[in-house]
């Protein structure tokens, strides 16, 4: 604005701008002093910290990477510094750890920190995925959490199971066993697999038709003793489940039970040797085992 045109403001006497919104006008007042400090304070903040940090990325001449900076820092240097350091230090432990019985790893705390640690870590990469966060499992999926065990509780049959899987084709030590399926491959009819469930369904006092558990009880006796056992408690030595108690892996409706007859549930799990490394395997066995179900 011209001198011959300056405008004052009448109230407070100050220069306008000759900027008007709805009536408004806006008064030329100079910014705040403590406001243009901190603004040229920052402006040659940024140009040390250009100057002394890396900062300018891919500029022509530096081979498609940023500036270094006159102090030559590198946050990616740092982390591959750190990383080395730390696998220096894991691999010591890991050492230990190999040395170590898994009843040694349990009585020595620095040893079962870190294998507790490593393991929670290796389980939440390779086993919540069907396992659940924590081991609470899911349908199909065993909870680890509980005191249950198909195979072995034990931190060596935990171990044994990690290591060889279950029904894993291509490892000879896996644990291996295999339910027939009653109704897909026609071993029993659809009214001896009623019969079978009506049956399964009284070892733990629910409700069942009694004429046809009668049946089932004598199917059971020629088909299923051999692994689930005269009363029905299982047998960890073929994975098999106990029948009598509340803990049912692929669910314990009539209609679940009578698709595993059927269908039966042969589940597969891998196995983790070769796939991991022994002390990862070890810490494993060690976290799984204090989930609260080991024994």
């Amino acid at each position: 604005m011209s001198d011959e045109n300056t405008e004052y403001d009448p109230h407070s006497g100050v220069e306008t701008t000759g900027h008007s919104w709805d009536g408004i006008k806006e008064l030329n007042n100079p910014l705040p002093r403590w406001w243009l400090i901190v603004w040229y304070a920052t402006i040659f903040w940024a140009v040390i910290y250009m100057i002394l940090m890396p900062a300018w990325p891919a500029l022509p001449g530096l081979g498609g990477t940023n500036t270094p900076g006159l102090l030559g820092k590198s946050d990616r240097a740092e982390v591959t510094k750190e990383v080395s350091a730390m696998r220096t230090e894991r691999g010591v432990a890991s050492q230990k750890l190999m040395s170590a019985s898994l009843v040694e790893i349990q009585n020595d705390l620095n040893l079962q920190q870190f294998a507790m640690a490593m393991g929670e870590s290796a389980f939440g990469d390779n086993c919540a995925t069907c396992h659940g966060s924590g081991g609470r499992g899911a349908k199909g999926y065993p909870m680890l959490a509980d005191d249950v065990w198909l195979w072995d509780g034990t931190l060596d049959g935990i171990e044994q199971t990690i290591r060889h899987g279950i029904r894993h084709d291509s490892d000879d030590l896996t644990r291996m066993s295999a339910m027939p399926a009653f109704g897909r491959d026609n071993l029993l009819t659809s009214t001896q697999i009623d019969d079978l469930v009506q049956h399964v369904l009284s070892f733990s006092d629910r409700q069942s038709n009694a004429d046809s558990a009668a049946r089932g009880s004598v199917l059971f006796a020629s088909q299923c003793v051999s692994c689930h056992g005269a009363d029905a408690k299982g047998s960890r030595l073929v994975g098999a489940p106990n029948l009598t108690d509340a803990e049912w892996l692929f669910g314990g409706e009539p209609a679940d039970i009578r698709a595993t007859v059927t269908n039966a549930r042969n589940a597969h799990m891998p196995a983790w040797q070769g796939r991991l490394d022994d002390p990862t395997v070890k810490a494993l066995a060690v976290y799984v085992h204090s989930l609260g179900g080991g024994e």
